[in-house]
């Protein structure tokens, strides 16, 4: 997109967006070039974001700010049940099953909506309560979704537990198989007669975002209809995807000009989820 032809809302939204997204904190330098401003242009607005806290500089490069830091949990999670509530009664509704929604936290996640038809009110709904990976479907899910590093907390958490990790029954056998098959699986071991299924929704690689899981009754999971629920839970999670991921990313080139500016002076009964 040209520098001309955006606002200066739009250059301070793109800025703050590279930052976030950056895998390590960008120089100035990196930060013009991806998102298509002269470098004079860019710092002027970095200088201004700086000031008001959505970014902070360290040495010669940026990082997010604390205005970022402090946008609550709370906040960003209503805005993601929000979004995928009307995902998650369409999913009920093909399926006749439960549906909820959680998110990854430190070493579990976290069920923070849930859809439960009628004929499922005796089964928990979980919502609110913190889940260890070793338990339940959802998180394991998501831990199989994450790269290895940041796997580590959770293992750690089921260690604690007691749970075996190493060999053909172990956590990380089951992580592997989710890894490889896209779905967790989860048949009674928290409570004997309620199954589940999850499939982590992941908008960048490593980094997901939620998880969906369908619960139900054991015959719910039969082996003939495990395939159809796959692929309903596909769909619904794929659609969640693209609807947290919003408008397209703006593909910005870079100025014709920005080679060419100048380097500015730099400032200092529970069922199984």
């Amino acid at each position: 997109m040209p520098e001309a032809s955006r606002s200066a809302v739009d250059k301070a939204l793109d800025l703050v967006e590279a930052v976030a997204r950056a895998s390590r904190p960008p120089r100035l330098t990196d930060l013009a070039e991806e998102v298509g401003l002269h470098r004079a242009t860019a710092y002027r607005v970095l200088v201004d974001l700086v000031r008001r806290g959505w970014v902070l500089r360290a040495g010669d490069r940026y990082l997010p700010g604390t205005a970022v830091l402090q946008l609550s949990s709370s906040a960003a999670r209503n805005s993601l049940g929000a979004l995928a509530r009307p995902v998650l009664a369409a999913l009920s509704e093909r399926t006749g099953m439960m549906v909820n929604l959680q998110v990854p936290e430190v070493d579990r996640s976290r069920v923070i909506d849930v859809v439960r038809p009628d004929r499922l009110a005796m089964i928990s709904s979980l919502t609110g309560q913190a889940l260890p990976v070793h338990r339940f479907a959802g998180p394991l899910a998501l831990v199989a979704a994450l790269t290895p590093a940041d796997r580590v907390p959770y293992l750690r958490a089921a260690e604690e537990a007691g749970y075996p990790l190493e060999g053909p029954g172990g956590l990380l056998a089951d992580i592997g198989d989710a890894e490889r098959t896209g779905f967790a699986v989860e048949y009674g071991r928290n409570e004997q007669p309620v199954a589940s299924l999850a499939r982590a929704v992941v908008t960048r690689p490593g980094a997901p975002v939620c998880a969906l899981t369908l619960v139900g009754l054991g015959p719910d999971f039969d082996e003939a209809l495990l395939p159809g629920l796959r692929e309903r839970l596909r769909e619904a999670t794929d659609d969640l995807a693209r609807i947290l991921s919003g408008p397209a990313a703006s593909g910005t080139p870079m100025d014709d000009e920005a080679a060419s500016a100048s380097t500015p002076t730099s400032p200092s009964t529970e069922g199984p989820a």
